[in-house]
């Protein structure tokens, strides 16, 4: 095999933005049923409102130098400006016809990072309602999430990170002690779990000495009792099991998996594959992009927190 030159590595885009008039750029696939009408095309509106386009749509140029585009990536940011009034949008400018690898490729937002995002916007003189409305959410969920971390370990944070964990598990983390928390995430990180209501058979399994201790009101009980305890227990028994009988076929099913998504991953970067079936098969294509985009087989968890940028 003869070694790359590096010389000759081209750029997938041009260094500059192109500025494109909305009216010259095709879309080169028809949005789903129900798109427009969805949440996240409403975030994609209101953070445009907010604080205007924030990524760039990706277009390449239409053979015939006819003056006309192909949008490759950002149909909805696109259908928003139309519906906005906006009638240029700077693009990047694709040196190849890829309608694929742009959503593929996206870093979704875990909690932490959300945090540390309003955090910093925070210092830098941005009203939480203004982060509100740019979202779509209410102030109070700002405030919740500025102050995700309040009373969680820093190694804890360090370990859950990179997750998509709810947000409800921090506030059962808060209710442990540091040292508790830190061995709740490790075995939520060994059963790769970061649920809710695995988070809560861990803190009911909790000796009441791990706990922090808070004021409650008179006549009500701050911890469950033993009764209780024994339940989740049995629960959090019952569910290590299931995970285990879980485990015996993974790797076969994962084996499968990866080939199908391979297989699949290759047939749509064939952009004429992409186009027939955007025009002949449109319901193949958008199960296939389903079936590609699946990263694992892993254990499935709470819906992601909305994230600050849209990125179809």
């Amino acid at each position: 095999m003869q070694p790359i030159d590096e010389g000759r590595v081209r750029a997938a885009f041009d260094r500059d933005f192109v500025t494109v008039p909305i009216a010259a750029i095709v879309p080169l696939k028809s949005l789903r049923q129900g798109a427009l009408e969805s949440g996240k095309y409403g975030q994609i509106l209101r953070s445009i409102k907010a604080i205007g386009l924030v990524e760039a749509p990706a277009v390449i140029a239409a053979p015939g130098n006819d003056q006309r585009y192909y949008l490759l990536d950002g149909h909805l940011r696109i259908e928003a400006l139309k519906q906005l009034g906006i009638e240029e949008v700077e693009c990047l400018l694709a040196t190849e016809e890829d309608t694929y690898t742009y959503n593929k490729r996206i870093s979704r937002l875990p909690p932490v990072q959300e945090h540390r995002m309003i955090v910093r916007a925070v210092e830098r003189g941005v009203a939480p309602a203004q982060i509100a409305e740019a979202l779509g959410l209410e102030a109070d969920t700002i405030v919740k999430r500025f102050r995700l971390l309040d009373g969680i370990s820093p190694d804890v944070a360090e370990k859950l990170k990179e997750t998509n964990c709810s947000i409800k598990v921090f506030d059962i983390l808060r209710r442990m002690s540091p040292i508790r928390q830190i061995e709740a995430a490790d075995l939520m990180a060994g059963q790769n779990n970061f649920s809710s209501v695995f988070a809560s058979a861990l803190l009911a399994a909790t000796s009441p000495d791990q706990l922090i201790k808070h004021k409650g009101r008179p006549g009500r009980t701050p911890t469950p009792d033993g009764q209780q305890i024994a339940r989740m227990e049995r629960e959090l028994a019952v569910l290590q099991s299931r995970i285990t009988s879980v485990e015996d076929s993974y790797g076969i099913d994962n084996l499968h998996l990866t080939l199908a998504r391979g297989y699949l991953s290759k047939l749509l970067a064939n952009p004429n594959v992409a186009r027939w079936l955007t025009l002949h098969r449109q319901e193949y294509l958008v199960e296939f992009e389903r079936i590609a985009e699946i990263e694992t087989l892993g254990v499935a968890t709470e819906p992601a927190p909305q994230q600050y940028l849209a990125t179809v």
